[in-house]
C-alpha cells in the first residue's frame, strides 16, 4: 500500500496540513541556537501574546532594546543566568503546511547526550554553525551524533552571516567543508542555508541582504522535506504490548493482541512469524478503535488476531516479510548517557521496544572520537557523552534488526537494575 491509498480519502491540502515534522536543532555555545529557534516561533506566528510580552519584560530588565528571542526558549532559570541551553526544551507548532515539533538540544560539549535524547526520534537535525567561526569541533560532534542515528535530513544553518557582511565566499567554504566531512559519515542529505537569526534573514522571510542564495528559507524547507516512508516498502514489525482476551458471554472467545506498528503494514491474510518463539501463522483479523480493518500500516495502534491460538505475552515480536534471527548475543553502537559509567562485567537490564531481558556487558572492544571516527582499542568502561562499541549477553533471546534497516526495532535501551536509571542507547549493527 503507497502512503497514498493510505489517506485516499484526504486532499493534497488536507494531507500536508496533518503531516507532521520532528526535528532537533543542535549548535556549539553562542552559536545562536536559541536566538534562531525563537526566531523561528516568533516570525512564524506560533508565540503567544503572554509569551511575548513576558520576554519583552524580561529584555527590558536586561537593558535591551529589542525582544530577546533566545528567551523564547531557554525556559530553565539557570540556562537564563547562563546563557546557554542545558536541557531538550521541545517546542510544538505549525504552519499551514505542516506540524512540527521541536527538539531544541544543548550546544555544550558535556550535554551532547541530550542532543542523542532529541535526536534519536528526529527526521531532520538543523545544525548551526557561527559564520566567523566556521566548522569546529563541537560541529562535527553534532554531525556525527546525526549519522550514528540515523537522521534522514541534516540542514546546516550558516548562522550570523551579518557579521560576516553576509559573504557569499564565507558561507560556500563552510558549507563544502562540512558537506564532505558529513558525507564521510554517510549522511546523504544536506542541505546548507546562509542566515541571521538576529535579523530574520531567511529564517522565514527570504533576505534582501542574500541575493545572490537562490534556495529555500529555513521555515520553507522544513515545511517540504519529504517526511516519513513509505510502510509498503517496510517489512511488517509489531511489538505486542498487551494481551486481549475478555472472556465475557459476548465475546467467550476473543484473543488479540494489541500494540503500536512499528514498521510496515499488515494484511488479513498474511503470513508472520512470532518471535523469539519462531512459530509462523497467518493474520485473521484487525481491529483498528474497535472497528474490523483488512489492513493497518506504521505507526497506527492495533489490535491484531492470529488464526491459531499460541502463548503470546507482552514483548514477543510478530513479524511479517523478512524476519530478524532472534539472538541472545548483542553487538550494538552505543551511546553513554549516565554519569555513571559502563564497564565489562556489569549487569543491566535491555529494553527492546515492549521487551525487557537480563543482560551482561562482555565486552567494549572500542570507544569512537566523534572529533575524527577514530577508534580507542579496549577502553575498559564508556564515560558520559561517549560513544562506543559493546558486546551484550542476554539471558533470554531477542527479535533484534539492524538499526540502518529499522530504526525502531533496531534501537534498544541499557538499564540499572537498581534504580532504574537509563544508562546508555544502543543501536544494534555497524555504526557509520
Amino acid at each position: 500500500m503507497t502512503s497514498t491509498t493510505q489517506a485516499d480519502s484526504l486532499t493534497a491540502s488536507e494531507l500536508a496540513a496533518t503531516s507532521l515534522l520532528r526535528f532537533a536543532t543542535a549548535g556549539s555555545v553562542d552559536d545562536g541556537k536559541s536566538t534562531l529557534v525563537g526566531r523561528l516561533l516568533h516570525d512564524s506566528k506560533s508565540v503567544l501574546a503572554d509569551q511575548l510580552e513576558a520576554v519583552e519584560h524580561a529584555s527590558r530588565k536586561r537593558g535591551q532594546e529589542a525582544p530577546d528571542l533566545a528567551l523564547l526558549t531557554d525556559g530553565l532559570r539557570a540556562e537564563r543566568e547562563q546563557g546557554i541551553t542545558i536541557d531538550v526544551a521541545y517546542r510544538y507548532f505549525a504552519t499551514p503546511r505542516r506540524r512540527f515539533i521541536l527538539a531544541d538540544t544543548p550546544g555544550h560539549v558535556q550535554y551532547t547526550r541530550n542532543m542523542v535524547t532529541g535526536a534519536s526520534t528526529a527526521e531532520l537535525a538543523v545544525v548551526l554553525v557561527d559564520a566567523r567561526n566556521g566548522v569546529v569541533e563541537q560541529t562535527r560532534r553534532h554531525a556525527a551524533v546525526a549519522a550514528l542515528l540515523r537522521v534522514p535530513h541534516v540542514v546546516l544553518a550558516v548562522n550570523k552571516m551579518d557579521l560576516v557582511d553576509y559573504a557569499e565566499p564565507v558561507f560556500a567554504a563552510i558549507a563544502e567543508e562540512f558537506g564532505a566531512y558529513a558525507a564521510s559519515l554517510g549522511v546523504r542529505d544536506v542541505t546548507a542555508i546562509p542566515i541571521s537569526a538576529l535579523a530574520g534573514d531567511n529564517v522565514v522571510e527570504p533576505s534582501a541582504n542574500m541575493d545572490w542564495y537562490g534556495g529555500p528559507t529555513l521555515l520553507e524547507h522544513l515545511e517540504t522535506v519529504p517526511v516519513g516512508s513509505d510502510p509498503s516498502e517496510e517489512p511488517a514489525r509489531f511489538p505486542v504490548q498487551y494481551v486481549i482476551r475478555p472472556q465475557s458471554a459476548e465475546h467467550p472467545d476473543y484473543r488479540g493482541y494489541a500494540g503500536q506498528l512499528a514498521s510496515g503494514v499488515l494484511r488479513t491474510g498474511d503470513q508472520v512469524t512470532v518471535l523469539p518463539a519462531g512459530i509462523t501463522t497467518t493474520v485473521a483479523g484487525i481491529d483498528v478503535l474497535g472497528e474490523e480493518r483488512d489492513i493497518a500500516w506504521a505507526p497506527q495502534s492495533v489490535t491484531v488476531r492470529l488464526a491459531e491460538d499460541i502463548d503470546i505475552s507482552r514483548g514477543d515480536l510478530i513479524a511479517a516479510g523478512p524476519a530478524p534471527e532472534p539472538t541472545q548475543d548483542v553487538v550494538a553502537t552505543v551511546a553513554h548517557l549516565a554519569e555513571r559509567p559502563l564497564r565489562v562485567g556489569d549487569k543491566v537490564l535491555l529494553k527492546h521496544t515492549t521487551r525487557t531481558v537480563r543482560a551482561i556487558v562482555k565486552d567494549i572492544p572500542y570507544a569512537i572520537s566523534v572529533d575524527t571516527l577514530e577508534q580507542v582499542e579496549r577502553p575498559g568502561s564508556l564515560n558520559v557523552n561517549d560513544l562506543g562499541r559493546v558486546v551484550l549477553r542476554t539471558a533470554e533471546p531477542l527479535a533484534l534488526d539492524d538499526y540502518r534497516s529499522n530504526r525502531r526495532t533496531g534501537s534498544f535501551l541499557l538499564i540499572d537494575q537498581a534504580d532504574g536509571t537509563t544508562l546508555t542507547a544502543g543501536m544494534a549493527g555497524e555504526a557509520f
